[in-house]
């Protein structure tokens, strides 16, 4: 690998990097999408909610009428008493029954499984790249740069799932929660794809062999004829 193309694998390395860092903040925080009830009473708690793809997090609120157009409960940001459960159907001796009975469980293990993939894929990736510094082992690039694609991929379906999730729950009549919003983890993860997207992409296009810039010089380069 010359200097110029280990100038240009160093660099989107480090972007891929960026993106990898992203993703796991992502898969392991709470922070996807913020849930609040109707408020009815002014000057008492409420009970607003926030969860990623393994738990969910319950928090009483003191809330105070500021204006006719705020009903809901919030904003998560305010002090208050939380209570964090995982999800019964990864631990069964946790209790989300709120989550639970408002949306299917389908959906919540769909997007951490898909998000899992997506963090093997990131890793595989990783290693790929870190072994191509070594002496003639360059032709791994390619194959790294299919991972960090197949990465983001990834978790962009898990994101959709995520967010057809939010959105049954919210339209389900059986629910308590009448506003939600995607918070920090949602972006964290929407920013991943781009990053592994975009640049696995690139990665793959200086793995690729330069193509002639002149027609002449894939006959200097050929073999001369016996």
């Amino acid at each position: 690998m010359d200097d110029s193309k280990s100038l240009k694998v160093r660099l989107t390395f480090c972007v891929l990097l960026v993106g990898v860092s992203l993703l796991f903040a992502a898969v392991v925080t709470d922070h996807w999408a913020v849930l609040s009830p109707k408020v009815e009473n002014y000057n008492t708690t409420c009970e607003a909610a926030h969860f990623g793809l393994w738990r969910l997090c319950k928090k009483q609120i003191y809330v105070q009428q500021q204006g006719t157009k705020e009903k809901g409960c919030g904003p998560i940001s305010l002090p208050g008493e939380q209570i964090c459960s995982y999800f019964k159907h990864f631990t069964p001796g946790e209790s989300s029954e709120i989550f639970e009975v408002t949306t299917q469980k389908e959906y919540s293990i769909s997007a951490a499984a898909i998000a899992i993939f997506s963090v093997g894929f990131a890793i595989i990736g990783t290693i790929c790249v870190l072994l191509s510094f070594q002496k003639k082992r360059d032709y791994l690039l390619k194959p790294a740069s299919m991972f960090y694609t197949f990465a983001g991929l990834c978790i962009i379906i898990s994101v959709e799932v995520m967010r057809q999730s939010v959105k049954r729950m919210i339209d389900s009549k059986e629910t308590v929660w009448i506003e939600y919003s995607y918070s920090w983890s949602f972006a964290c993860a929407c920013a991943s794809f781009v990053l592994l997207f975009i640049f696995g992409i690139v990665l793959l296009l200086i793995a690729l062999p330069r193509f002639p810039q002149n027609p002449w010089e894939t006959c200097m380069d050929a073999e001369p004829e016996h």
